[in-house]
């Protein structure tokens, strides 16, 4: 005969609510093992004459609940491969709803050549709709405390959440319900729902949540839906409905009429802009830039999808496609010893992606994928790394600063013949893309240096300013010598600072 695991819910902790098919299972049982006998139901079956064994030993033994449910697992299939026949197995609610261990048989039992038959029982859920007071299909989510995150929370819908055994998972369940909704929220705690005798149900500011006491099995939290939008004010859902909103016939004007080419420069203003705010080190401001520079993502992508070519949702899931596929080292089985070895992997996985679009990697131009419209400066440094990847590089910096030098003397030289305009500024350009190539022999990207060099610039002529100005005086009213001293005292405070 083949080895059987029964599975029986408890129901919600009423005994009233136990139906008669389950009772008879429980009472017939030759071998009945519960996973807790922290459940109102047991204590009666026990008053009946009902004998059971539980597994809160388990808990007890174990770090955490993963480890505790793939015992139990063990155990009951153990037992039952024992060959001592049909093995009792209750757990509290519905077998099927927020139970772990019944999914872990479900999975491994047909593995093990053991039947497993689950027979249901009155979830906490059922209680919830009641006792609550709200009708799922106005949209509903269970989440599980233990697992809760940010992502999950929908105020747009009905929120319960589910095995809050303890103070500490409440506070825990407060500090992710409080990245989402206002810290003065009512929140509904709920105790031992249908339980006559030992029901509660408390309405409570969320801030309070861990400060509600009797915690336990049979303890959830629930949070009301709501439309107020400023609920949705951090979802991105709620982002892309606003930009819909713009761009629709009922929308802002100006938003309408714009097109990829016609936004396309604000694009390059607010990337620089995000850039201004890395260089001041201001994380208020940066916040408030990388929301512009997002919103020029949103506009594009959703231009494209007015056309029906593709949404904001196509953008991230071809994104999270990349970033999985190019991190094997994370989300594979390739190793990365160090940020070397990964960025080794990067590339690999590139040249992958390329060889999967019909592409031969080997047969294109080691400069390609160089974005056309970079700035020069940047562009150039990019062109020299691409080069030097493949061999077309000086030995060391000395080379590097050597032809700087040779094409700083070949403009001297343009300068000093009066040669065309034409020709000077070719000389020129010359001169800047050495500087690059010397730059990176030294390890600096000569985009950032500039703009370091930009900075203290403007610093320094701003003090020549403000000098000048407690004076009475302009640049313009100033002489050359003046402002060279007054130059040199803002380089004097720099040292100091």
């Amino acid at each position: 005969m083949k080895p059987i695991i029964t599975v029986v819910g408890l129901g919600s902790g009423d005994p009233d609510r136990l139906t008669l098919g389950n009772m008879k299972k429980l009472q017939e049982a030759g071998k009945l093992y519960v996973r807790t006998k922290e459940h109102p139901v047991l204590d009666w079956l026990a008053a009946s004459g009902v004998s059971f064994e539980s597994f809160d030993s388990i808990y007890e033994a174990n770090d955490d609940f993963p480890s505790v449910y793939k015992e139990i697992a063990d155990r009951l299939i153990a037992e039952a491969a024992a060959g001592s026949g049909s093995v009792v197995y209750a757990v509290p609610g519905h077998p099927m709803v927020a139970e772990a261990t019944v999914q872990l048989l479900r999975q491994r039992c047909p593995e093990e050549g053991i039947a497993l038959e689950v027979i249901g029982g009155e979830s906490f859920l059922d209680e919830a709709f009641s006792r609550l007071g709200f009708d799922p299909i106005e949209g509903f989510q269970l989440l599980d405390a233990s697992g809760l995150a940010v992502s999950h929370l929908q105020p747009r819908l009905h929120t319960l959440i589910g095995q809050v055994y303890d103070t500490f998972t409440a506070s825990d369940v407060k500090l992710s319900l409080m990245e989402r909704y206002p810290e003065d929220y009512e929140v509904v705690v709920g105790h031992a729902l249908g339980v006559e005798g030992q029901e509660e149900i408390l309405k409570v500011p969320l801030y309070e949540l861990d400060r509600v006491q009797g915690f336990g099995n049979l303890s959830l939290v629930y949070i009301p839906r709501s439309e107020d939008p400023l609920l949705q004010i951090k979802s991105f859902d709620r982002l892309h409905e606003i930009v819909d909103i713009l761009r629709s016939p009922e929308g802002c004007p100006w938003d309408r009429e714009q097109t990829h080419s016609s936004i396309r420069k604000n694009l390059i203003e607010e990337t620089y802009e995000v850039l201004e705010t890395i260089d001041e080190d201001d994380p208020e401001h940066m916040q408030e830039e990388l929301g512009d520079l997002m919103l020029q993502i949103m506009l594009h992508a959703q231009m494209e999808e007015e056309e029906g070519a593709f949404n904001v949702y196509d953008v991230i899931g071809s994104l999270n496609e990349k970033l999985i596929f190019r991190h094997p080292h994370v989300f594979g089985g390739m190793g990365a010893e160090d940020a070397e070895a990964a960025l080794a992997n990067w590339e690999a996985m590139k040249a992958e992606e390329k060889r999967r679009k019909g592409l031969v990697p080997e047969a294109m131009s080691a400069l390609d994928g160089v974005p056309q419209d970079l700035p020069a400066l940047m562009k150039a440094y990019k062109l020299q790394k691409k080069a030097a990847k493949v061999g077309f590089d000086w030995d060391d910096a000395s080379g590097a600063i050597a032809k700087m030098e040779e094409e700083l003397s070949e403009l001297k030289e343009a300068v000093r013949l009066g040669q065309s305009s034409e020709e000077t500024v070719q000389e020129l350009g010359d001169v800047l893309f050495s500087v690059v190539n010397a730059a990176r022999f030294i390890g600096a990207d000569p985009e950032e240096a500039l703009s370091k060099t930009n900075r203290k610039f403007v610093s320094r002529f701003r003090y020549i300013e403000r000098k000048l100005a407690e004076r009475g005086l302009t640049p313009k009213d100033s002489s050359l010598e003046e402002m060279d001293k007054l130059w040199e005292e803002a380089k004097a405070e720099e040292r100091q600072a």
